[in-house]
């Protein structure tokens, strides 16, 4: 198979085929990628939404054609919005539970339906269909909240564990925005402000090392605070040298630039 689809919950993606391997990003229910490479155990993959690249488990895979991924390729996301979702697989007895984020591809709003593969489901909870406008940064913030308190995780992009990156690109999806996956690739989105006092409620932050390196992205929230996730998701103060961290009461990023995606 060269195409395939996300049929679980959450598929890791590592950078090597190996278990030991760290975990770069996640795959999340339905989203879909080309695959690459393919070895006896590992199908190096594409994912589609951002373009990300790593090596996934093959059996966690459910394939897919050519056809199908062009089609999902063009077709208005419709993604999962509450902390948690259950979905059902028509004729069985089984669910799963989803976490916000995961698409559901060829929904019926109505009937709550949608398809992966051959297989047809049905979905408790909401769903985001891009359609916030005018009240699109009021959204934004009320998505980051959701993640609120959950753990730090390397490559994570769910509550059970995210990092800095994966939030606002999870935190964008939501509200029907697409952003690359790493800070250093998110940095490079949107207009530059000049100055803190400009930020408005979900423009992005992002913080350099000693090295010049982007190494960290948060979301405006209100003036000087900031959502992001280091040790876990949280808020804390920002001003023009970087975060305050209220608990350490010290600085722990310098902040390099801050970048403005809504232009609302």
């Amino acid at each position: 198979m060269n195409y395939g689809i996300s049929d679980l919950s959450i598929i890791p993606v590592r950078k090597e085929p190996a278990e030991r391997s760290e975990m770069v990003t996640q795959l999340l229910f339905g989203e879909h990628c080309e695959i690459l490479e393919e070895n006896e155990n590992w199908s190096k993959v594409r994912l589609a939404f951002d373009n990300y690249e790593g090596w996934v488990d093959s059996k966690m895979i459910t394939g897919i054609d050519e056809a199908l991924f062009q089609v999902l390729n063009k077709e208005l996301q419709v993604v999962a919005n509450d902390t948690f979702n259950l979905v059902f697989q028509d004729q069985d007895y089984s669910n799963k539970l989803i976490v916000p984020g995961s698409s559901f591809p060829f929904c019926d709003l109505e009937k709550k339906s949608f398809k992966i593969a051959n297989k047809s489901y049905f979905y408790q909870g909401k769903v985001s269909e891009n359609s916030y406008g005018e009240h699109l940064r009021d959204s934004i913030i009320e998505s980051a909240l959701k993640y609120f308190n959950a753990p730090y995780l390397w490559g994570g992009r769910t509550p059970y564990g995210i990092d800095c990156s994966g939030l606002t690109q999870i935190v964008y999806k939501l509200n029907g925005i697409v952003l690359p996956r790493d800070a250093s690739e998110q940095v490079m989105v949107g207009d530059t402000l000049t100055f803190v006092e400009e930020a408005l409620p979900g423009d992005l932050a992002f913080f350099d090392n000693d090295e010049g390196k982007i190494t960290h992205v948060g979301i405006i929230w209100d003036r000087h605070k900031i959502i992001h996730a280091s040790g876990n998701v949280r808020i804390d103060n920002v001003d023009h040298q970087g975060i305050f961290n209220v608990d350490k009461k010290r600085y722990t990023h310098k902040l390099r630039v801050i970048k403005r995606i809504i232009q609302q």
